[in-house]
């Protein structure tokens, strides 16, 4: 029978979030009902708030998260109760275009539970990307579960969910950064901090991390980069050109989001280099760029979804690494936080001094 938990909603644009109960309705076919341990709070989630995503209000904030499976419907077949998993936003379906040209990480009619969560009024909440896990429970598609290693704590495994998979799929992945190559990263927060470590697993020989804050610069140099600019003080375009021998880098990635900061990755990268758009812009933005100045220039202009990932290959491995110590994914954790003090981890997103809050259940 359905259960009442408490969870994390979002009732207005701009409105302060609050602890709400909330309904979760037992799995139908396909379904999965998972029990949160930890879930990171993440840009997104602030630009649900905000309403730029959607107005789709209230929305049931959260999606950055690892859990254990409870219960499931009908059909279930990949994972059972008892299983740990980290929930993912690109359920395959295994049968649009991209799937069937053997690319579903490109998947463009991934799927979501079909029951809504509502508050016990009977308001439908909107989950974030399709999980909602700001939550002591949530429904999910069992397709959106990856089972992994329960030996890894819930609060690193989690961040594999959204920001820790999209930076490092935008190195590896988007980007195709090999052995030797010279990266810059624009905009070192958890996601950008992420590809620095993406390009540093795969065998970039310089990587060049640049943003306006010292804070931030300093985290990216532990996390890997070998040389830092502070765009507030420095031309990061003539910075990164004097760090590569004039030329500028193989594969720029942008992760702000920002059309200022791509122009700078668009003409602080080599001729027939990459630039990576993983920063997530408004609807309200636009980019204007001399189009003699595309052509010329060569290379490919990318964008990065969810790092271009495939949850069932990318983080079972990468929670491999981490266990080898090849990749530390508990350095992104700043903190441990409740529900109740997600309004709070919104606001010190702002000031820059975290990574990852993590609310831990």
């Amino acid at each position: 029978m359905p259960q009442q938990v408490q969870g994390v909603v979002a009732p207005g644009r701009n409105e302060p979030v609050r602890v709400e109960t909330i309904v979760i309705p037992d799995p139908g076919p396909g379904e999965a009902v998972v029990k949160i341990q930890a879930c990171g709070v993440c840009h997104t989630d602030l630009h649900y708030k905000q309403g730029g995503i959607n107005d789709e209000f209230p929305f049931l904030l959260g999606h950055e998260a690892a859990g254990v499976v409870e219960s499931v419907g009908d059909g279930v077949t990949d994972v059972a109760p008892g299983d740990f998993v980290i929930l993912n936003w690109r359920a395959v379906c295994g049968q649009c275009r991209a799937c069937l040209r053997g690319r579903p990480w490109y998947c463009f009619a991934t799927h979501n539970a079909r029951q809504k969560m509502t508050l016990p009024d009977g308001t439908e909440l909107s989950p974030a990307l399709g999980i909602g896990a700001f939550a002591e429970k949530t429904l999910v598609a069992a397709g959106q579960c990856t089972k992994v290693d329960p030996a890894v704590a819930p609060e690193v495994a989690g961040l594999l969910g959204c920001g820790v998979m999209a930076g490092i799929g935008a190195a590896i992945n988007t980007g195709n950064v090999g052995r030797g190559d010279t990266v810059a990263v624009i905009g070192c927060g958890g996601v950008g901090d992420a590809a620095v470590v993406g390009s540093r697993l795969a065998g970039a020989a310089r990587i060049i991390a640049v943003d306006i804050d010292d804070r931030k610069l300093a985290k990216a140099t532990e996390m890997g980069a070998t040389h830092t600019v502070n765009s507030r003080t420095t031309d990061p375009v003539e910075a990164i050109r004097e760090l590569t021998g004039g030329f500028g880098a193989d594969v720029v990635i942008e992760a702000v989001g920002r059309p200022e900061t791509y122009e700078q990755a668009f003409y602080a990268r080599d001729l027939a280099g990459t630039v990576v758009l993983v920063g997530v812009p408004t609807p309200d933005m636009k980019l204007e760029l001399p189009l003699l100045d595309v052509f010329g220039r060569g290379g490919a202009l990318k964008a990065s979804w969810y790092g271009d990932c495939l949850p069932s290959r990318d983080f079972p491995m990468l929670i491999d690494l981490h266990q080898q110590g090849r990749i530390d994914l508990g350095a992104f954790v700043t903190e441990t936080i409740g529900l109740g003090d997600v309004e709070k981890a919104f606001a010190r997103m702002h000031e820059g001094d975290v990574l990852r809050s993590v609310v831990v259940l």
